[in-house]
């Protein structure tokens, strides 16, 4: 069987994204980390590639692709070709290093799979990203065609949602390992500098506090959000709440006054009509500004925090709408 559907050239829209330089950067700098370090705070070498059937695929696949690409692999024992892609696709995904993880399905226990993804013939290679399925290609094929579609997913996971991957400590799960002691780092007085200049309404020094954390601790999650709020109170401060919403009713298609009302919105609590704003205003608009609104988008999921439920569903309603 040939393969098919191998170019990303439908998903990637060069006009409408721009380098994600910063974020790759940091994603790197967490992996050279914890190389030099020996681990520690990321995730198992054996979570990278996962068995997958229809009870978990919400939790081991929809909800995983908010944080990291996830490639699927639809196969069954008696097909040779899948025996021949499954451990190419397995040996990519430990050498890739936690920048996708690769779920398999055996199509004989999961009907149901293989009919909502409309699979006619296997191997079969989707993605899902931010809860987006994109088929990748269908049959046999050559590694190197296989690696540059990878690199192409990644590319959108990083430049469209700020998916950089997963840091992956060689030594987690490791048969008897004791447990990676943590050591304390040099970041309390900087951190505590900040939390005061945010106390104290000086947004600019609490902004380069917190920038100053993660240029050196990328990870540090209390440094990015504590970054993504001064940022936020940063914009809102000074700003007439009466004339920012009544330029956002006035302008719907204007995305600087969207951008400015959402602000206003997640500072009030108002996280959906924040969130929702900003993805209608993601549909309404094309290049550079569709761009920088998804950015802010990014930013406030950051205020925010991953885990929670309402930044789920807004990644998965923005994948919708730039996909």
């Amino acid at each position: 069987m040939q393969p098919r559907n191998m170019s990303m050239s439908g998903v990637v829209d060069l006009a409408a994204v721009k380098a994600a330089g910063e974020a790759k950067a940091k994603a790197e700098q967490a992996r050279a980390e914890s190389a030099r370090t020996g681990g520690g705070g990321g995730v198992s070498p054996s979570s990278l590639v996962i068995d997958v059937d229809e009870a978990g695929f919400e939790s081991d696949v929809l909800q995983r692709s908010t944080e990291v690409p996830v490639v699927i692999d639809f196969w069954a024992e008696w097909c040779e070709p899948c025996k021949q892609l499954g451990p190419l696709l397995e040996r990519l995904a430990t050498e890739y290093n936690g920048r996708f993880v690769l779920a398999k399905v055996d199509v004989d226990a999961n009907q149901t799979l293989m009919q909502q993804f409309g699979i006619q013939g296997i191997p079969a290679v989707f993605a899902v990203v931010a809860g987006q399925a994109l088929p990748l290609f269908q049959g046999a094929a050559p590694e190197s065609q296989i690696r540059q579609t990878l690199d192409q997913l990644i590319q959108v996971g990083e430049e469209r949602f700020g998916l950089t991957g997963l840091v992956v400590d060689a030594e987690a799960g490791a048969a008897g390992s004791a447990p990676a002691e943590v050591p304390a780092g040099p970041y309390d007085a900087l951190l505590e500098a900040a939390a005061q200049a945010l106390d104290a309404n000086d947004f600019d020094g609490a902004v380069q506090a917190y920038r100053n954390v993660l240029s050196d601790d990328p990870l540090n999650t209390e440094a990015k959000l504590g970054l993504a709020q001064a940022e936020l109170l940063r914009r809102v401060a000074g700003v007439d709440p009466q004339e920012v919403r009544a330029a956002a009713a006035e302008k719907p298609a204007d995305p600087a006054a969207q951008m400015d009302a959402a602000d206003l919105d997640l500072v009030g609590g108002h996280v959906e009509d924040a969130f929702g704003r900003l993805v209608e205003t993601v549909r309404r608009t094309f290049g550079d500004d569709r761009d920088a609104v998804r950015v802010r988008l990014l930013e406030l999921f950051e205020v925010i925090g991953p885990e929670d439920p309402r930044v789920t569903a807004a990644r998965t309603a923005l994948a919708r709408v730039l996909f």
